[in-house]
């Protein structure tokens, strides 16, 4: 039927067209950009009558009714990101859960890890891929960790890697919003989203469980297993056709393939702060959480204009909105 309509505003926008090469007195590319015009507003009230977005379905790791806060890796500007101390502190400021990044190790275990490099963190070399589990714990990933004192409290010490099953082991109440940052092109990659759903499935953990990544076509890999029963979040060319949507004038035929959107405020002069633009999610059932929100100001303003979510480094800042929304 829509191939039909569309086929049929062509035809019309052809006549316009013919007629604007033949017609007097008004200027040609007047009567061209008329008729363009009129063609498009003829294809959007076509559209917009027989298309009908697909709202997401409810998934109960979204059922909260009230703004909830996710310490971004454990809170890494109070302690060595994606650590055991990171996790706790954020637990003790009273955060909902966590956002991590996982990477699989050279023996295939899953460990929570932002960098392809061990370097940043841990000030030795090479990649978490080459080096088992074992390896990695020989490491310490607080060594380069400055406290916002400035000091270096854990250089020295020996703060282990984190594997994802000891995360959910250890906080099983606790929402974790999982972010697959290997490579779908690379081996460690291919093999991560079958890895990860058994995990989940084996942890009975689909009900507190949000899967993104900026590769989607690694979440839609993880999605063959799990069959729509966890909760998704959008990839990188999600976000930027949802907003493309939003900002056009056929939004109407936006349909979600991803339960929640991470978001900056801003990015590559897009505004993903618009309240509109969190109203046009919310409308398909989407939550919208914001990424490294820091300040409470911040975080007090996007709250109040729909955002669902903060995602901070800060749970100690966010602990006050918390108290705020305690009793919604």
């Amino acid at each position: 039927m829509l191939y039909f309509m569309s086929y049929m505003y062509i035809e019309n926008f052809h006549k316009e067209i013919c007629n604007v090469r033949g017609g007097q007195g008004m200027g040609k590319k007047t009567k061209i950009a008329l008729a363009i015009a009129a063609a498009s507003a003829a294809v959007w009230a076509g559209t917009k009558a027989v298309a009908k977005p697909q709202k997401r379905e409810n998934k109960d790791v979204l059922s909260f009714t009230r703004p909830i806060v996710l310490a971004r890796h454990g809170g890494g500007h109070l302690a060595p990101e994606h650590s055991m101390l990171a996790f706790e502190k954020a637990v003790a400021h009273d955060a909902d859960g966590f956002k991590v990044d996982v990477r699989l190790t050279k023996d295939e275990e899953i460990v929570l890890f932002h960098d392809a490099s061990v370097e940043r963190l841990t000030g030795a070399t090479g990649y978490v891929k080459d080096l088992t589990l074992a390896e990695l714990r020989e490491l310490n990933i607080g060594e380069n960790f400055e406290c916002l004192e400035g000091n270096r409290p854990y250089k020295g010490t020996n703060v282990q890697v984190v594997t994802l099953r000891e995360l959910l082991e250890a906080f099983p109440d606790k929402i974790i919003y999982i972010d697959i940052k290997d490579d779908p092109d690379t081996y460690e990659g291919s093999l991560m989203p079958s890895k990860l759903w058994r995990l989940i499935e084996e942890l009975q953990a689909t009900n507190r469980i949000i899967v993104s990544s900026s590769y989607s076509e690694q979440t839609d890999r993880f999605n063959l297993y799990a069959q729509n029963d966890v909760a998704l979040g959008a990839g990188d060319s999600d976000i930027t056709k949802a907003y493309t949507s939003f900002t056009s004038q056929f939004g109407h035929l936006f349909n979600p393939k991803a339960d929640v959107f991470q978001v900056p405020a801003k990015a590559n002069m897009m505004n993903f702060d618009s309240p509109k633009f969190i109203k046009f999610l919310s409308d398909l059932n989407c939550h919208v959480l914001y990424t490294e929100v820091n300040d409470l100001v911040t975080m007090s303003r996007l709250v109040r204009s729909g955002a669902k979510g903060i995602i901070t480094d800060r749970p100690d800042i966010a602990e006050t909105l918390l108290k705020k929304y305690a009793n919604v």
